[in-house]
């Protein structure tokens, strides 16, 4: 996995303890950090640790990619002080990965008109592919992170923060997740894909990870019910993004719209209202391209307060992780 040139401090504040598991003999010691958009990752063995070398995935095909239907019967019973900068030119453009874009909705504005206002997410074939993640049941209050589909000729891969998860053992993705329901099925997460600055080190800069997830009960690849979104690398970051995430305290996703700015060399922020524990990993969803172009998380492991969020860039180092996770997948 490429790596970036400057490694950056992690961040200074602990907000709550994480476990930490060592392999003695093959694996180096992971420390996780939380920061208050996330709640309670778990620090265990990375299933499928990222490699040095990126792996060029198959070359993907044009699907055709449903709207998102609701699934019947599937439904389980309900049992930040930085100083950014405004919006500059992005970093010397590298290859992006060559996933061709799943169809999503036309730009959302916000509810009153205005950028920056944060409001409950409407049920569109867009936050069909956001959705919560959980460890055990699939009820109210038990969902810990966010994650959205990402599109990929497997049609099995989901995008978070590296923070949210390092162990795929008893974790399900729910897209579209409401109020104790799961409208188009549930997904068992099982692989973690980080590169090895985040692994070793924590590296803030690559605070993003790729999961894959197993067939459903009926053989259903998750992409294949409600589409992905495109990853989206060296991308402006003066970018207008629509951003997702499950709060910790909520049983519905928030959806705010607001412009990016540069908080550091590999950092993109944006000021959006009312994203507390929980929003971790929801995508940032570009409004020109429709590519998916961040994750909350990265500096302070998403922000400090609920109000600013940020965001690892994306540029070449997401990309060869994803074409690894993607070959990873295929085989």
């Amino acid at each position: 996995m490429g790596q970036h040139r400057r490694r950056t401090p992690r961040r200074r504040r602990f907000l709550a303890p994480t476990l930490v598991t060592t392999a003695l003999s093959v694996l180096t010691v992971a420390v996780v950090v939380v920061g208050t958009h996330s709640l309670t990752p778990r620090a265990t063995a990375v299933a499928s640790p990222a490699t040095s070398a990126a792996v060029a995935p198959p070359v993907p095909g044009t699907p055709s990619v449903p709207a998102a239907v609701p699934v019947a019967g599937t439904e389980p019973s309900v049992s930040s002080e930085p100083d950014p900068a405004t919006a500059s030119a992005a970093p010397t453009p590298t290859p992006t990965p060559t996933a061709t874009p799943a169809p999503t909705t036309a730009a959302l504005t916000p509810a009153d008109g205005r950028l920056g206002t944060t409001a409950t997410a409407p049920a569109t074939p867009e936050a069909a592919t956001v959705g919560a993640l959980f460890t055990g049941t699939v009820r109210p209050g038990n969902h810990f992170c966010t994650a959205s589909v990402l599109h990929s000729t497997t049609g099995n891969l989901l995008l978070t923060a590296a923070h949210c998860i390092d162990d795929p053992s008893g974790v399900t993705f729910v897209p579209g997740y409401r109020d104790g329901k799961a409208p188009y099925g549930t997904w068992r997460v099982t692989a973690v894909h980080t590169t090895t600055g985040w692994s070793r080190g924590g590296d803030q800069d690559e605070d993003f990870a790729v999961l894959e997830t197993a067939a459903d009960d009926s053989g259903r690849r998750v992409e294949d019910v409600v589409g992905g979104n495109t990853l989206g690398t060296d991308e402006p970051f003066g970018t207008t993004v629509r951003l997702y995430g499950y709060p910790a305290g909520g049983e519905q996703p928030l959806l705010c719209t607001n412009t990016t700015g540069r908080q550091s060399a590999y950092q993109r922020v944006v000021d959006c209202p009312d994203y507390p524990g929980g929003t971790s990993g929801g995508p940032w969803i570009s409004t020109a391209t429709g590519h998916v172009v961040g994750a909350i998380g990265g500096y302070q492991q998403g922000g400090d307060t609920d109000d600013t969020s940020y965001s690892a860039y994306f540029d070449h180092t997401i990309a060869a992780l994803y074409q690894e996770a993607a070959t990873a997948a295929a085989s």
